[in-house]
């Protein structure tokens, strides 16, 4: 069973401040130039006029999707006013709301594709035409818009429409025994849930868990259903390898059967996501047992260093084990968000910091590349090599990425601490204050640090009045010397799940100190691996290194790190917004040796050169150029 005794609840980032050296401009960036430049492009591709409902035959169709984009965009938005109220921005968003309010039907239902373009199809296509996947980024919105404003302006219209779907949906006579080809709108149904305490909706989003992968396959009904012709948009969603088999959409067998991950890599994060929060609501073990099998399976064979999933451009997804070639990895920005949302859930569920460990990779390598310095272009895939070709986009025709990183930006804090009955805990170090509620009283913790680029951490703690509780502190997985201290006094480093606890009596004032040994390091990979067999990478903390040439010039591929060369960290302000810089040594071939020539019966000679190792979030924000995260290695 889950132990409920000792869980810890995340705190929300409405009680926490952050004020944070490295996050603090991505966080003002995201406010003042992501939140607005998505703004405007829907508005530009068509995405708010479409919500008019005005579409006539012969002009461009909307997307079925499109409603997606609009209602993660009024997430990250609301969230953003939560902070820092702007009246032009919640004037956009109410306006947003009215359109959107606008084109419910007196069902309930809202859906501007198969309101104003296919009216009567509705429901036909669940494995393709993404009506519940939208259905679930509204209810997500509603929710947000209620947490951030108190208004039900918009949670009583999504709140109608998910009564809707729960009369349309179950195993009762008359009702669809189906559930979504692309997994949403089952975590959205627990987070409506939590909100409203509306237990149907907890109950809707189990049957949707329970029922994918059952025997007949549903798909396979539906498809029978339409007389065995291809969905509408199958042609859309048909690319090599995407529609051939179940694994595709998880559904190929029952979500507690399944033990390892496959298929398009944002859904199965959004179904793992929705299965960790059941697990907790109902108290399934079996549901966390799974979890637990499929977590294994993706860290140990199927993830990036960077925290990047899902290698294959063909199904957006996952391939076979240890397949994890560089220049074509696909890593879509929003599979390593969905990795953050997942992760998140699994460290509250079990407490142990293995699952913190991940979230902290994926958030500072795989997930914040997906957007410029600027933070007005973005990537949808995250290759670990470029030759010069891939660069961010402002825009693209599937445009899930852009809102789904904004509003992860936008609640940043919420990822920083939990807090239980009688327990206080650090997950991530970002300079913040955060307010936690601890036996019954107010505990504000305030951290100081500079991470990502140094290893000390001081906690100080304000209470009301001194109090006994246990303060957890993670020593992350990549640390392999820790000292603590309390009042300058060194304390034993005892460690449970992965955290330093310091369980003692805590009075105001009380200042915790955390030195964790920050050093930059060769990785290594399996050698199943057969991309990286001969390579080696750099990470130094939780931050990924990579090669570029803007700093080191053309041919990245033909150079050779020294395997005892010092990695020698200096940081440089002024380079990409502050970054710590890696220099060592190189080897690269004397081009002069090789000069008519394509064979040799002996080898060519090398010369020493130095190179520079940045950050990989940071790179493709200077001239073009390669990059190069997986360097060879000199023997």
């Amino acid at each position: 069973m889950l132990d409920i005794q000792t869980k810890l609840n995340p705190v929300p980032f409405t009680r926490v401040r952050i004020d944070d050296p490295f996050w603090m401009e991505r966080s003002r960036t995201n406010r003042e130039h992501t939140i607005p430049a998505i703004y405007d492009q829907c508005e530009r591709s068509g995405r708010l006029e479409a919500l008019k409902l005005q579409w006539r035959e012969g002009e461009p169709k909307p997307h079925v999707f499109w409603d997606s984009d609009v209602t993660k965009w009024i997430e990250a938005a609301s969230y953003s006013l939560a902070l820092h109220p702007d009246a032009e921005l919640e004037k956009r968003v109410d306006e947003t709301i009215d359109l959107l309010a606008s084109g419910q039907q007196p069902d309930g239902y809202l859906n501007i594709y198969f309101t104003a373009v296919e009216p009567g199809k509705r429901w036909m296509d669940l494995k393709d035409a993404h009506e519940l996947y939208c259905a679930g980024h509204l209810f997500e919105a509603g929710v947000a818009h209620f947490e951030a404003t108190g208004s039900r302006k918009l949670l009583d219209v999504v709140c109608k429409y998910a009564d809707y779907i729960a009369q349309v949906f179950g195993s009762a006579e008359g009702q669809i025994q189906g559930y979504c080809g692309h997994p949403e709108i089952e975590l959205a149904l627990v987070r409506l849930y939590r909100c409203t305490n509306n237990r149907s909706y907890l109950d809707l989003s189990k049957y949707f868990v329970d029922e994918r992968g059952r025997q007949p396959n549903y798909f396979d009904s539906e498809k029978e259903a339409r007389g065995g012709t291809p969905a509408y948009f199958e042609h859309y969603f048909s690319a090599p390898g995407r529609q051939t088999t179940h694994d595709y959409s998880q559904s190929h067998k029952p979500v507690r059967e399944q033990e390892q991950v496959v298929g398009h890599s944002v859904r199965a994060m959004y179904l793992y996501s929705a299965m960790a929060d059941l697990a907790e609501e109902y108290n399934d073990p079996t549901l966390m047992d799974a979890c637990k099998n499929l977590w294994n399976h993706l860290t140990e064979t199927q993830m990036y260093i960077t925290g990047g999933i899902g290698s294959s451009e063909g199904n957006e997804g996952f391939t076979d084990e240890y397949d994890l070639p560089n220049d074509t990895a696909y890593c879509e920005t929003c599979a390593s968000i969905g990795l953050v949302f997942w992760n998140h859930r699994m460290l509250h569920a079990t407490g142990e910091a293995k699952y913190a460990d991940v979230l902290e990779r994926a958030l500072y390598n795989g997930a914040i590349s997906g957007v410029s310095l600027s933070g007005k272009s973005f990537f949808y895939v995250n290759p670990l090599e470029s030759h010069g070709q891939h660069h961010r986009q402002e825009w693209f025709e599937v445009s899930c990425c852009p809102a789904n990183l904004s509003r992860l930006l936008t609640t940043l804090g919420q990822y920083i601490y939990s807090e239980g009955e009688r327990e206080a805990a650090v997950n991530l170090y970002v300079q913040s204050t955060g307010e936690l509620a601890v036996n019954g009283e107010q505990v504000k913790l305030r951290q100081q640090t500079n991470y990502p680029w140094e290893g000390h951490v001081a906690v100080t703690l304000e209470l009301g009045k001194s109090s006994e509780f246990a303060l957890k502190l993670r020593r992350p997985g990549w640390c392999s010397r820790v000292e603590v201290s309390v009042n300058g006094e060194k304390q034993p480093a005892s460690v449970e799940k992965g955290y330093i606890v310091l369980d003692r009596v805590w009075n105001n004032g009380d200042r915790v100190e955390l030195e964790m040994e920050m050093v930059a390091e060769r990785i290594y990979v399996n050698p199943a691996v057969a991309a990286d067999r001969g390579r080696v990478a750099i990470q130094r903390g939780p931050v990924v290194y990579c090669l570029e040439e803007a700093d080191n010039g053309p041919g990245l591929d033909k150079l050779s790190l020294s395997p005892e060369a010092p990695l020698n960290v200096k940081f440089d302000a002024s380079l990409l917004e502050g970054v710590a810089v890696i220099r060592t040594m190189a080897q690269r071939p004397i081009e002069q040796d090789w000069a008519g020539k394509l064979y040799a019966n002996k080898r060519g000679r090398s010369e020493n050169i130095e190179v520079s190792a940045i950050p990989y979030y940071a790179w493709d924000n200077r001239q073009p150029g390669a990059m190069l995260v997986w360097i060879r290695e000199s023997s």
